[in-house]
């Protein structure tokens, strides 16, 4: 294309992965964890196209989810003799990969592998798991977690929909929101709260296996949404669902079971906010190599050069964050609380590093094409789920004090 005057350069390329690692916390991974790294590379190059046009249309592409399946990265670090077991590091690192390719990414392995395949590893039985664990691993069924409610998303201990035995079946009644394949066809795994007078489990949250096609079950894909557009979430309503007795996880029969997958995934959030992060500051990095003004990169400004230290400061304490995690966690010795912090620290530092990037790349940081924005946007959404930074610090400040603000 002929250049115009004052349009030297067409368009920049910032996309590229850099593998920022100022304090080589990668360096030294195993082989077999650094296997797995590559193949969620491989696997976000190919799906990458397809991710784009997905979110500016506010389109769920399936086949992207199927070929998470074909690639065995669904599993999520999930400790089960019938899938395929790797490490907390390999776990971390491709949540951290997904997310830095596209957050819908990242949200897509937290719904499928994070909290549905654990649920059903944790708490199901083994017929549950003889049917659906693989499937869901494989991605040939999607698969869903209902507990947020549109009354409860912090206080989700307080959920509300009902769950009665009648004639040797289980009926269930309430709604659902921001429920991740909710709306896909697939299964749900819906916690809900035991109305049976008389009965030892009455007033319980108990887990259920809800086909989608269930007479009674409506799901509605949530539209309007500015944030992580390449996955639909939905809004549930369960209008007196019956499932056979058998639909119920032997293993779930109290909200602190819900609790115990959602501190698993706290720890991926906190490995997404890292892939996030890395996107933006290396995309922030390209551009400040490539962009000149008043003759010269601007790489070589002074104030430029402050900001992108500070983005490395960031980037590099959530790496930090992330590789103790994945040590603690390998160990048997991770606390949840100390998911906690690390997804308090590393939304918030993210989100940092975003806006920082998006305002480095002056009237270029708003285009879609440049990545910043998307995952400016996305970052939003993951500060707030599995926890919203409130939450987290009422966590902590219990944990650090011995003594609960919660109301």
């Amino acid at each position: 294309m002929t250049a115009f005057p004052g349009e030297s350069t067409e368009r920049y390329d910032i996309r590229s992965r850099l593998d920022s690692d100022y304090y080589a916390l990668f360096a030294d991974i195993p082989a077999a964890d650094r296997d797995v790294w590559e193949r969620a590379k491989a696997y976000v190059d190919e799906v990458a196209p397809m991710m784009a046009d997905a979110w500016d249309r506010a389109e769920y592409p399936i086949e992207a989810v199927r070929r998470l399946g074909e690639y065995d990265l669904v599993v999520d670090g999930v400790d089960h003799p019938d899938l395929t077991r790797i490490s907390p590091l390999a776990a971390g690192l491709v949540n951290m990969e997904l997310s830095r390719g596209d957050g819908s990414l990242g949200t897509i392995l937290a719904v499928q592998g994070g909290l549905a395949l654990r649920t059903l590893a944790l708490f199901g039985s083994p017929e549950q798991q003889q049917r659906w664990l693989k499937a869901v691993a494989d991605a040939t069924v999607l698969a869903s977690f209902a507990l947020t409610e549109p009354d409860h998303g912090s206080d989700s201990v307080s959920l509300e929909t009902t769950a009665r035995r009648d004639a040797g079946e289980w009926v269930l009644r309430g709604a659902k929101k921001w429920i991740g394949n909710g709306a896909s066809g697939g299964i749900t795994l819906v916690w809900a709260r035991v109305d049976d007078e008389g009965a030892d489990d009455h007033g319980a949250v108990r887990c259920f296996i809800v086909p989608q096609e269930t007479p009674g079950y409506a799901g509605t894909v949530i539209e309007g949404k500015a944030s992580l557009r390449g996955i639909h979430q939905a809004h549930i309503r369960l209008d007196d669902v019956r499932v056979p007795a058998d639909a119920v996880l032997p293993g779930a029969n109290s909200f602190k079971d819900a609790s115990t997958v959602l501190y698993a995934t706290r720890s991926g959030v906190a490995w997404s906010a890292l892939g996030h992060a890395t996107a933006c500051y290396e995309a922030a990095l390209s551009y400040a190599q490539q962009r000149t003004q008043f003759g010269k990169p601007l790489a070589k400004f002074q104030m430029v050069q402050e900001r992108l230290a500070h983005m490395l400061e960031d980037v590099t304490a959530m790496q930090l964050y992330c590789r103790r995690l994945a040590e603690l966690e390998t160990a048997d010795d991770l606390l949840p609380t100390q998911a906690s912090l690390a997804k308090f620290h590393n939304t918030r530092a993210a989100r940092r590093v975003a806006a920082t990037a998006r305002d480095l790349l002056g009237g270029n940081g708003i285009l879609l094409e440049y990545g910043v924005m998307q995952h400016m946007a996305d970052i939003e959404a993951i500060h707030t789920y599995e926890g919203t930074e409130s939450v987290q610090a009422l966590l902590l400040g219990r944990d650090i004090t011995g003594m609960s603000a919660f109301a």
